[in-house]
């Protein structure tokens, strides 16, 4: 059977009565308001990032955590705290992104949230620099119920790979696939479903055919081929790719401009949100910095944050006008390109 076939599977088997009940509320709601211009909001958060630390052991330069660049406060998630949130949501939940910015597998108990989750069948993604696949990890990761796992391979050589990964090692990332993927045959499990992500940027664009030859010949489940996020587009080239094809970006007379028509409109609003280590809840991920905080669930119910006046007044400004909100302006709505 085709691997993301079974991925696919893998997800749909985590579905029952009352998440596709919630799901059909979530999406009749979402086109209900971009009909009518207002925001109406049922069901609960059919998916979820929860951030497990904003520590990271790189320096990547398009990165905030990498930069060191935050106005919040650095720190790890706490298990019982991602225990409460859990257990408020998986009723209806059904996909966990255990990641937002930094490296998941810094948080000690990292594993442990997996395994929470995995208890209430959920499927969880989290997404890692690979930095800490050891043997022993590889297989504690394959054990702990982990349903996908991407990992950030952004070149075929250590000098191309670090350009943009900054203080990492391409042959720790290799092993710690390779690791993995010895686990997973060993003990007969299907998942995580490993994903290789190669962000394509000017530097490392003449390598796609090369990173593909080397997944295959690794056999990784799947590869993905992603466009980058630049924070300085404008005035900036050193990171777009020559290749308009593999950017979000386009050139101008006077520089780029982002390719997304910014339509007033964002399903990301009405599907999920993000929670912070330290419990707050933020639009999207692409509110890196968490300057949009809706409340803080160490203090109240997720539900009363979900439907709150600040929320929805958000979701509102969304529907008016989103290029004026400024986490939008750099937003693709998740345009990628996937090969």
């Amino acid at each position: 059977m085709n691997r993301n076939l079974k991925d696919g599977l893998n997800l749909f088997s985590k579905l029952n009565s009352r998440r596709i009940l919630n799901a059909v509320k979530l999406f009749s709601s979402y086109y209900i308001s971009k009909t009518i211009k207002k925001p109406i909001q049922w069901g609960m958060p059919l998916s979820m990032e929860i951030e497990p630390t904003t520590s990271c052991n790189l320096r990547c330069p398009q990165c905030p955590s990498g930069l060191r660049e935050f106005t919040r406060d650095t720190g790890m998630l706490d298990l019982n705290l991602y225990k409460k949130i859990i257990d408020e949501l998986h009723p209806e939940l059904v996909w966990l992104i255990l990641y937002f910015q930094g490296e998941p597998f810094l948080n000690k108990s990292f594993l442990e949230f997996v395994k929470y989750a995995a208890s209430k069948n959920l499927y969880t993604a989290t997404s890692s620099n690979a930095h800490y696949f050891n043997d022993e990890m590889a297989k504690a990761t394959v054990e702990s119920g982990l349903d996908r796992l991407i990992i950030s391979i952004d070149g075929t050589n250590q000098e191309t790979y670090s350009k943009y990964r900054k203080g990492g090692q391409l042959n720790k990332v290799i092993e710690g696939t390779e690791n993995l993927l010895k686990w997973k045959k060993e003990l007969g499990i299907q998942t995580p479903h490993i994903i290789w992500q190669f962000i394509a940027f000017k530097h490392n664009e003449h390598q796609i055919p090369e990173i593909k030859k080397l997944a295959k010949e690794i056999g990784v489940d799947e590869l993905g081929i992603k466009t980058a996020q630049i924070y300085d587009y404008q005035t900036s080239n050193e990171f777009i790719p020559e290749n308009e094809d593999l950017s979000r970006y386009s050139k101008t007379e006077t520089g780029y401009q982002i390719k997304n028509k910014l339509l007033n409109q964002c399903w990301r609003m009405w599907r999920g949100s993000v929670i912070t280590w330290d419990g707050l809840v933020v639009p999207c991920c692409f509110d890196k910095d968490a300057t949009h905080r809706f409340g803080n669930i160490t203090k109240q119910s997720f539900k009363s944050v979900w439907s709150g006046e600040q929320y929805n007044n958000f979701r509102k400004a969304i529907l008016k006008s989103r290029k004026e909100i400024d986490i939008c302006t750099n937003c693709t709505e998740g345009t990628k390109v996937w090969n």
